[in-house]
């Protein structure tokens, strides 16, 4: 038996250009550098979000609703093949229509215990056209619902709904 590959991410200078590689397994800590990652929206053909809540024993943001599909593109890996390789590792699904809408984000948050997150996370949108197909692994996501797009964009600019740091401000960034 052969033990897997080990998941490598992209490290960053300040000014976006990649500067090596670490183990994923080693990067989340106190003092993260700074590394590439992304963020996907998926929407049904309804025009519902696929809102996912992060599994219990995620190293960052355990337990913590977010955005549909977050991930960290490997070395030499293009970000939209990373996006259609994690969302169907993750969600078990296929998309289409995927669509880079904020292609700068940048973000840096600090759990309760001092662990960091610091990337610079392109975010996505595409479509999921058969939402019932979905099939999250448990070891990535604890629970998933698909939400009507305004009303959650509405409840997390005001505060009504707890998600986790990135995607509050993405929310409040992304177009209409």
């Amino acid at each position: 038996m052969t033990t897997p590959p080990q998941e490598l991410v992209v490290l960053l200078a300040d000014d976006g250009t990649p500067i090596g590689t670490a183990p994923k397994t080693e990067v989340h800590h106190r003092d993260t550098p700074l590394h590439l990652a992304f963020s996907c929206y998926l929407f049904d053909p309804d025009g519902r979000l696929l809102l996912t809540r992060r599994a219990w024993s995620k190293r960052t943001w355990p337990g913590v609703w977010t955005n549909s599909c977050c991930g960290h593109p490997g070395p030499e890996e293009a970000v939209a093949l990373a996006v259609e390789r994690r969302v169907q590792q993750e969600l078990g699904v296929r998309i289409t229509d995927l669509r880079l809408v904020l292609p700068d984000f940048r973000y840096r948050a600090e759990m309760a215990d001092g662990t960091v997150e610091n990337e610079v996370c392109p975010v996505y949108t595409a479509r999921c056209d058969d939402p019932a197909a979905l099939a999250p692994d448990p070891d990535e996501v604890a629970e998933h619902e698909w939400v009507d797009w305004v009303t959650f964009r509405d409840d997390v600019t005001s505060g009504r709904r707890d998600v986790s740091p990135w995607c509050v401000e993405q929310v409040a960034a992304l177009p209409d």
